[in-house]
């Protein structure tokens, strides 16, 4: 088996994926094309509009061609830490304890390889294109918006191991 995580992105107001959306979806179909074992794991709740981000994600992996069976949804996730958290216990319900891939943006891809990781699921990165026609300002934006993230998320996901240790200790 092939887990291929797709970390989810805005939902446009008309309930189409937004190009980010799209594009991770794109990058994952790209890796798991030719791959029988490939595994799809969409994730994110709903957001501001539309359906859930993993739900939307899974009907554009539908209309590739990617069979139902091959699709495993993950509604919950609300942001990066709580998505990886919930593929973390997504996993060890199906019992894969092996590697998995990440894709997402190219800005985001750090982070979910580093929560991933210190959660203990060994991730690899999905190769993804270009941003496409975004601005250098856009670009920059979320560049920096990643600067507190990393650290306060990779905080959390490694207090959430030592409560798991404590609380399995008991």
């Amino acid at each position: 088996m092939t887990p291929i995580i797709i970390f989810g992105a805005a939902v446009r107001p008309d309930g189409s994926p937004s190009p980010a959306l799209r594009r991770r979806v794109e990058a994952a179909l790209r890796l798991g094309a030719g791959r029988a074992d490939a595994l799809y794991i969409p994730t994110g709740a709903k957001g501001r509009f539309g359906e859930a981000e993993c739900v939307v994600m899974a009907a554009q992996l539908r209309t590739a061609g990617v069979p139902a069976a091959a699709i495993l949804e993950e509604p919950t996730g609300t942001d990066t830490f709580s998505s990886v958290l919930a593929c973390r216990a997504l996993l060890r319900g199906i019992g894969h304890a092996g590697p998995v891939f990440a894709a997402t943006s190219r800005y985001h891809l750090p982070r979910c390889l580093l929560l991933l990781r210190l959660a203990g699921v060994p991730a690899r990165p999905v190769p993804i294109g270009a941003s496409g026609n975004v601005g250098l300002a856009q670009r920059w934006y979320w560049r920096l918006r990643e600067v507190p993230a990393i650290p306060y998320d990779a905080a959390l996901v490694l207090w959430d191991r030592v409560r798991g240790r404590s609380a399995g200790a008991a």
